[in-house]
């Protein structure tokens, strides 16, 4: 649905004139640079009317982009007005957001932003790029010009934050403040900034409900090393959290920490000058905002890394693997009885949408032990919508589901002992030769990674090209990557791992415990999409040798639903593939059938019994 942008952004030029600032940029993230966010913080969308969960808008005068990556090209042609401009991130011969903000800057010109929405890093190299480029540099506004032109702009949430036992966390957190004071000690810093949502709920072991879908709350914390501060309303923390806290975590109020870490910051200094010696350095990750690091003092007084909490939290201890293990054959078992009610429901010739699908979805899924809520917008999506890689279909808009085209749902949900994310594509009637050839190539590469061994040190960039390999090979491929890092009743998308061509994932090398997802795709444009995704933890394996006295490395998958026998075209599968899918099958089966007892559910078990039965493996 597109949205007339006009009167906003006749409204927006108007604010800009009267800050002096000739061009605006509108992240899509929040202060905390969270992917997903709440309506509160959702500038960009207000702005442009495009809804997808990446990309940015830059206005100017006369002028307005969005910029926005494969995953949304199809959603933001569908929901940009006249108004805008769309710059397709990653294709031939067209600019990047920086790239178009620096040639309009041209002639002196000021490019503004929102300070807290952009980090510190970026704005160092934003600046250079503006002022070689012509432009007269990049400002850092305290304000948000777009909250003061939105009219209706909804509340920030205040929701109370729960306690995350230890039964589910595996650790306490106070074994985890020592963790990073450890890291302190080695850089000789006064202090870590912690900014990013999941990393706080993840240090402090508990939970909210601030953004959808992700159970996380609005704070900061900073540690040093004699001091762990929260800085949080304190209305958000009912009296089990804070006697959980203790005594070895200080409350702060939330919007307090930028004038407390200039006082700290003045503080360190004063002390290091007095003693004739070196200032020391706050630590600071690379995500964290311009605003804050300017609080500390600036470029001269800070430390970018890359956060320690980010790389403990990908991690994950025995007891959340093992959580990991037991949400996955819940999940599937409700994903399971939902495949077969569709199927029955379809083929008795009843009228269902896309929606009313997703909804009983959630309704399975909600009665499962433990469950506390999706993990974001189930993307269920019949015939050409399955195209849209991201596509989220809207009550009264959506399609009736059609039981002769393709059927692609993508859909997670949150437990207390894990977080699940699985996207299977299924066909109810007979399927095209192209369909099945598609889905035959996405599902070998989908196993080649499930079943790779690598060596220590790998990381998921160079693992990426082993599912794309059978797609290429007939000139094909999808424009998003294979896998993203999966949270512990946190994100479903974490970092810093991932599967893909995106450089930071050779960054960070995937080790024992990391949870991430393999997830190839391919999409025809109005036509068909198709996906197959599992979660899968990183695992050591017993290799014959050791080349290098190196540890290697494999997979475990947990996500337990059965792939689409109608769309596989078994003369593509190889005898190990074929090998691979019967195994599988007979996990899902066993680990499953517990879930599906009753006379309620004969229906359901004999619908897994026949997508489970073995294929004929040849020589």
């Amino acid at each position: 649905m597109t949205v007339n942008t006009t009167d906003r952004l006749v409204a927006l030029r108007a604010a800009m004139s009267r800050e002096n600032v000739d061009i605006y940029v509108v992240p899509s993230e929040d202060s905390h640079n969270s992917e997903y966010i709440c309506a509160a913080d959702a500038r960009r969308a207000y702005l442009s009317g495009f809804t997808g969960s990446a990309g940015c808008a830059v206005v100017t005068k006369d002028k307005a982009i969005l910029s926005t990556d494969g995953r949304y090209f199809n959603q933001a042609t569908k929901q940009l007005d006249s108004n805008w401009e769309l710059l397709k991130q990653g294709m031939p011969d067209v600019l990047t957001w920086q790239e178009w903000t620096c040639k309009q800057s041209e002639g002196g010109k000021t490019v503004g932003v929102d300070a807290t929405l952009i980090t510190a890093q970026q704005a160092k190299s934003f600046e250079a790029r503006i002022k070689k480029a012509g432009g007269a540099g990049l400002k850092g506004l305290e304000k948000n010009l777009i909250d003061e032109i939105w009219t209706d702009r909804p509340a920030r949430p205040n929701n109370p934050v729960i306690v995350l036992g230890n039964e589910f966390a595996g650790q306490p957190f106070q074994e985890k403040l020592e963790a990073v004071r450890k890291e302190l000690e080695k850089k000789k810093s006064p202090g870590f900034v912690v900014s990013m949502l999941d990393e706080i709920a993840w240090l402090y072991n508990l939970r909210g409900s601030d953004i959808p879908y992700n159970p996380v709350f609005f704070a900061y914390a900073l540690v040093t090393p004699t001091t762990a501060t929260l800085y949080i309303d304190s209305a958000k923390l009912p009296s089990d959290a804070l006697a959980h806290l203790g005594d070895a975590v200080t409350i702060a109020p939330y919007t307090s920490i930028f004038s407390h870490l200039r006082t700290l910051s003045a503080e360190v200094k004063a002390t290091a000058e007095a003693a004739n010696e070196p200032v020391k350095k706050w630590l600071i990750s690379n995500k964290t905002s311009w605003q804050l690091s300017q609080s500390l003092g600036g470029e001269d007084a800070i430390e970018v890394v890359r956060s320690p909490i980010e790389e403990s939290k990908a991690v994950k201890n025995e007891t959340e693997r093992e959580g990991m293990r037991k949400c996955h054959i819940r999940d599937g078992a409700a994903l399971i009885k939902y495949f077969a009610w569709l199927e029955k429901t379809l083929l008795a010739g009843e009228k269902i949408d896309e929606c009313q699908a997703a909804d009983k979805l959630e309704e399975l899924r909600s009665v499962g032990e433990n469950f506390k809520g999706l993990s974001f917008d189930t993307i269920s999506s019949t015939g050409p919508n399955a195209a849209v890689i991201h596509y989220k279909p809207e009550p009264g808009a959506c399609s009736v589901i059609d039981p002769n085209a393709i059927y692609l749902c993508d859909s997670g949900a949150q437990y207390l002992d894990g977080t699940t994310d699985t996207t299977r594509t299924l066909h109810f009637g007979e399927p095209t030769e192209m369909e099945r050839k598609s889905y035959t190539l996405v599902l070998k590469g989908m196993v080649a990674l499930d079943r790779v061994v690598f060596p220590k040190g790998t990381s998921g960039f160079a693992l990426d090209v082993l599912a794309r390999q059978f797609l290429w090979r007939e000139g094909l491929d999808y424009r998003h990557g294979t896998g993203h890092g999966v949270g512990s009743f946190l994100n479903v998308h974490e970092g810093p791992i991932g599967i893909g061509t995106r450089v930071q994932y050779s960054e960070v090398p995937l080790a024992p415990g990391m949870v991430i997802s393999d997830e190839p795709g391919y999409y025809e444009d109005g036509n068909f999409g198709i996906r197959i995704e599992n979660v899968i933890m990183v695992r050591t394996v017993k290799t014959t040798h050791e080349f290098g006295g190196k540890p290697w490395y494999g997979f475990e998958h947990v996500t337990m639903v059965p792939m689409c026998k109608k769309l596989t075209n078994l003369e593509l599968l190889t005898k190990e593939e074929k090998i691979w899918l019967n195994d599988y099958h007979k996990e899902v089966l066993e680990n499953t059938k517990g879930f599906l007892e009753g006379e309620e559910n004969r229906y359901v078990r004999e619908w897994l019994e026949r997508e489970c039965e073995p294929v004929p493996v040849d020589a």
